[in-house]
């Protein structure tokens, strides 16, 4: 038996001892649990957000800001969060288990948190907020 054959089989034995390891099964199990429940909570907010007129509507005053600017205004989504980009700043709406949170920054630093009620609050306003203040 060669160096690599003792060095494999060292290696098996050890994921296996972890593996039988009823405090690191425990702890992964709860860990699985939490995000779990924390998707659970989150996901009418991510469902809001996805198929919601308000989401529409800020994309379409986003896209009018932007080009009365002369800046593309770019829309990704990041699993369920939405995130927009134009020049050097940057809204994330990240849905959370108490609703929906609007990030903005500006060069790669967070400027200001806001919390979002697609029902309520108006879109042009979002976009007017996010791309004409400084």
């Amino acid at each position: 038996m060669g160096f690599l054959d003792n060095l494999e089989n060292d290696l098996k034995a050890l994921e296996n001892r972890e593996e039988r390891d009823p405090e690191k099964v425990r702890r992964d199990r709860e860990r699985q649990e939490a995000d779990r429940t924390a998707a659970l909570l989150r996901a009418p907010h991510a469902e809001a957000l996805r198929t919601s007129p308000f989401t529409s509507e800020l994309l379409t005053h986003c896209r009018v800001i932007g080009h009365a600017q002369r800046v593309l205004v770019q829309f990704t989504w990041l699993g369920e969060i939405l995130r927009m980009d134009a020049k050097t700043k940057r809204m994330d709406l990240t849905p959370t288990a108490h609703g929906i949170t609007a990030i903005l920054s500006l060069n790669g630093e967070e400027i200001g948190r806001e919390a979002i009620d697609p029902n309520v609050d108006d879109p042009a306003a979002l976009a007017g907020r996010w791309l004409t203040e400084p």
